[in-house]
């Protein structure tokens, strides 16, 4: 599978704020990352690829960041523009953020409120939205800050914001999220600790050491092929090397819960993750309902869970999803939409969504949405159904998963660009 992207982006800044030079193996070189590194080059850092990848990055030390010069454009990647808030705001630069039209529409707020409390300054169009423009704080005041909503990327956001401030900084969270960001941090050296009751403490204005990073394959990305197998009679399919931690493995719990013959082999921990191989091999599903307290561990993954329920026995519920209303589209509105369209019956309110599984239909022409994990969700529906679906525009896939088509007709699959 590529790098995961959520380590990658991570691996990145941090390096870029270490002291010393951070091999980085097995980065996700898809245009969000790619944009992340760029920006970190204008903020002064050197970043550099020295081979399929395998990444150096010359880390500038904590506080070292340099204002760009031009506005730093952050593609599609929501996860690479709050984290870089995050850190640039309790730097003493002014800098300005935007994207394409996706990532223009999202909303920033969430993090900028947060943030905002260190000291920085922040002004942007109405709701927060990008292009926004962080005036960084020359005197930051740590902070302590429950989130409403848990939040992984807000949660980072706060807490490298925290490397550059005085003191202990600290992120309460309603519930468990993904900790990649917690784990890199103690990678490079910074005293980061977990306390009951959900709150997450770090320690201000640590020196960060150099630390080579292998970033593990991708869940979220092998979700797709590991899906089309669940679907697919008679096949079979071994992801190796992909990433485990456990707050990313709700959709595999789900597809366990549902009949998927879904194993796990060679667990191990590298570079401060879990990782392990996953083997699928069809078998018939039923349909499950899917917690609200799930929904943390398995964000993303829910458009290709809805996809694997149009093909389940019963009717999947799926409640708690309000967070799909804003990610690179309204992915449950583009679902249940899809779904529809493809002769499959669906019900759709504010934050659920139920699937009544059978054999889809297809035929139809589907809209992207300019988003990469809708584009996926339905080739992958396609791959199953009575006829073949068509997706409108499938350019967004490489922000994450380039090479995404050639993978899955090596599989077996018949997808025509």
């Amino acid at each position: 599978m590529p790098g995961d992207k959520s380590v990658s982006h991570r691996a990145l800044m941090l390096a870029g704020v270490a002291v010393g030079e951070t091999k980085i193996d097995g980065l996700l070189e898809g245009e969000d990352v790619l944009a992340t590194a760029a920006a970190l080059r204008a903020l002064g850092v050197e970043v550099e690829r020295t081979g399929p990848g395998r990444w150096q990055v010359h880390g500038r030390g904590i506080g070292g960041l340099a204002e760009p010069e031009d506005v730093l454009d952050m593609g599609n990647s929501g996860t690479a523009a709050r984290l870089l808030l995050g850190l640039l705001a309790t730097h003493p630069l002014t800098a300005t953020l935007t994207g394409d039209a996706s990532l223009r529409s999202r909303p920033m707020r969430r993090v900028s409120e947060p943030l905002s409390r260190f000291g920085a300054a922040f002004h942007g169009r109405a709701g927060g939205r990008l292009p926004l423009t962080v005036v960084g704080t020359r005197s930051p005041v740590p902070v302590r800050y429950e989130l409403p909503v848990a939040s992984a990327q807000v949660k980072s956001a706060v807490l490298l914001a925290g490397l550059n401030t005085p003191g202990e900084t600290v992120v309460v969270e309603p519930s468990p999220t993904r900790d990649h960001t917690e784990r890199m941090l103690r990678h490079f050296g910074a005293c980061v600790q977990q306390e009951d009751g959900g709150a997450v403490r770090l320690t201000g204005e640590p020196e960060l050491t150099a630390s080579a990073i292998s970033v593990p394959g991708d869940i979220s990305s092998a979700a797709f092929p590991l899906a089309a197998a669940a679907i697919v009679p008679g096949s079979r399919v071994a992801v190796t090397g992909v990433g485990l931690n456990p707050g990313r493995i709700g959709l595999l719990h789900t597809l366990r819960e549902m009949g998927a013959a879904l194993a796990v082999a060679n667990e191990r921990v590298e570079g401060g993750e879990p990782v392990g191989d996953v083997t699928m091999a069809w078998s018939p599903l039923t349909a499950v309902d899917v917690p609200p307290e799930r929904v943390p561990s398995m964000i993303d993954e829910f458009p290709i869970l809805a996809v694997v329920a149009a093909f389940a026995e019963g009717t999947t519920r799926m409640s708690g999803l309000a967070e799909l209303r804003v990610k690179e589209s309204d992915r449950l509105g583009a679902m249940a939409a899809g779904l529809e369209a493809c002769g499959v019956s669906v019900r759709e309110s504010a934050d659920t969504l139920e699937v009544t599984g059978g054999r889809p239909q297809g035929g139809v022409e589907i809209a992207s949405r300019l988003d990469h994990r809708i584009a996926m969700a339905f080739m992958v529906l396609g791959m199953g159904a009575r006829e073949a679906v068509r997706i409108d525009d499938i350019a967004p896939v490489a922000t994450s998963f380039p090479g995404f088509v050639g993978l899955m007709n090596r599989l077996g699959a018949a997808v025509e660009a």
